[in-house]
């Protein structure tokens, strides 16, 4: 029996170390571009560039955040980059929480066939509708401003977002509801006093996956912007690249540190939410 349960240890054992090497491996793999970008926005040109390249530079220098950031405007980039972000995360939000709580909550003879189309809708890919979308807002005169990159956030949210707070919706006892209209509530009341609080680690999670979207956005600013005054950061930094190709990598790797850092800090202090919704959502699912 001893040796049983020795045998037993140890195969755990070996089968744990073996998890552990893999998923440091694959942690490795992914994290290698970012300490790169890290280690080259530290470096001087000259070392920049050695090869075999070094992961710790020997001359720190903190001019590239600073030339980098003055060779386009940025800044302006920064600003068209939060208005798109905050705007489009809240349309997001209001419209993918109003159209879930009615497909959780009330019923109708169409509510399943509609709620499929609205998932099949995630096995199309972007690039069907880009020119249908494109022809659209040229129409109503909406290229080179932020309007598209925004407004379409306000009408649904997103496929994905429903399915996740339809899901939040669902687990909540209807006997709230019912309590609610005894009371004298009306629908929207419910959905805003009631049922809005109560899912609020999955609107969280909604809003962290869209402020991360958005912010780092590429396909659409590429396609409707067309005017330096309007292009968001990832604009921006192709925008630099073209300009300077890989003369100037250092810097290119400065500023694009600085944008990725407001991402990772939200991430990092929304984590506990954003798990928390994902893992709700499927084990209600």
């Amino acid at each position: 029996m001893d040796t049983y349960y020795k045998s037993k240890r140890t195969g755990d054992l070996i089968r744990y170390s073996l998890s552990y090497v893999v998923l440091i491996i694959c942690a490795g793999i992914f994290i290698f571009p970012f300490l790169w970008m890290l280690s080259t926005a530290f470096k001087i040109p000259s070392e920049a560039y050695t090869l075999p390249p070094k992961l710790f530079p020997k001359t720190f220098t903190l001019d590239n955040f600073i030339e980098g950031w003055k060779y386009a405007d940025f800044t302006r980039y920064t600003l068209n980059t939060l208005t798109v972000t905050l705007l489009a995360t809240l349309g997001t939000v209001l419209s993918a929480s109003f159209v879930a709580y009615g497909f959780a909550r009330f019923k109708s003879r169409y509510n399943n066939l509609l709620f499929t189309a609205v998932l099949a809708t995630l096995m199309l890919p972007s690039q069907v509708t880009l020119v249908p979308t494109y022809l659209l807002f040229t129409k109503m005169g909406w290229l080179d401003t932020l309007k598209p990159l925004i407004v379409p956030s306000f009408f649904g949210g997103g496929a994905f977002n429903i399915f996740l707070l339809r899901q939040f919706f669902r687990s909540i006892p209807k006997d709230l509801d019912e309590a609610a209209y005894i009371d004298g509530a009306n629908a929207f009341q419910i959905y805003y006093k009631i049922l809005l609080p109560a899912i609020k680690p999955a609107l969280i999670t909604v809003a962290l996956m869209s402020i991360t979207f958005h912010w780092n956005d590429y396909m659409s600013p590429l396609i409707y912007l067309n005017s330096d005054q309007n292009f968001t950061l990832a604009i921006g930094l192709q925008f630099f690249q073209n300009s300077f190709g890989s003369s100037q990598i250092q810097m290119l790797m400065a500023v694009s540190l600085i944008t990725v850092i407001p991402v990772l800090i939200l991430f990092f202090v929304g984590q506990r939410h954003f798990v928390q919704g994902i893992t709700m959502t499927g084990i209600k699912g």
